[in-house]
């Protein structure tokens, strides 16, 4: 990273790495069968997709995934379709999301997974609004603003500025690496604390907290995404 550069919300992008829709989230797969469960992935990518349209902070969307449904559902939303070679390296592809928004650029990134079922433009605000809050009080340093997982130690989004303010960490503990990594880069932390944020859909206990119509919600949408056709 350059470390003269300081942080920048002008131009935000968000990336969002998306393994695939076949044989993603194996741990609901006791609870959904594999098309349902198709369903949902696919879903809860578009409903993120639609979320993200609706926020005026967002210049661009960068999708980073192996499979080409996702990546042709991505397209068809208006998002950066990047494929990715390797879907079992996540945070490979995040940064071959945070690169492309370089090259486009970026002043900073969002890096947002897929699979936030409760996401709102007003949840996503939170986090611009905490990060606007952080750069003022920096003074020019870079900038790390975190919202938490519910469980298991793990980050729900990822708030860098400039966009290769730290190298991404997710996965188990990402949450104190982010944090480390950003002490080490000398930045502005904000952690953000918000429900729509900590509340991600991976195991069957995630799955029970969903009501019945949120859930049917996303099986329609996710199915009414795969029909339509990429532009």
């Amino acid at each position: 990273m350059d470390r003269t550069r300081g942080a920048d919300l002008q131009q935000l992008h968000v990336v969002v790495p998306l393994r695939n829709l076949r044989d993603g989230k194996s741990r609901l797969e006791g609870a959904l069968e594999p098309e349902r469960r198709e369903a949902v992935i696919a879903g809860m990518l578009r409903q993120t997709l639609d979320v993200l349209a609706a926020w005026p902070a967002c210049r661009r969307v960068h999708v980073v995934s192996s499979d080409a449904a996702a990546l042709a559902l991505a397209r068809a939303a208006g998002a950066n379709a990047l494929a990715e070679a390797e879907p079992a390296h996540l945070n490979r592809a995040i940064v071959t999301g945070i690169d492309a928004a370089l090259a486009s650029g970026a002043t900073a990134v969002l890096c947002l997974p897929a699979d936030l079922p409760l996401l709102t433009p007003a949840a996503l605000q939170t986090v611009l609004d905490a990060a606007d809050a952080a750069t003022a009080a920096g003074g020019g340093r870079p900038l790390v603003v975190a919202a938490p997982a519910d469980a298991r130690g793990g980050t729900n989004a990822l708030l860098l500025s400039p966009p290769d303010a730290i190298e991404p960490s997710f996965g188990e503990d990402s949450l104190a690496a982010h944090l480390a990594a950003a002490a080490r880069a000398d930045a502005t932390v904000q952690l953000v604390i918000e429900p729509t944020l900590g509340f991600d859909l991976d195991t069957l206990a995630d799955l029970a907290r969903l009501e019945t119509g949120q859930l049917e919600a996303l099986v329609r949408l996710g199915r009414d995404a795969a029909a339509t056709p990429s532009r």
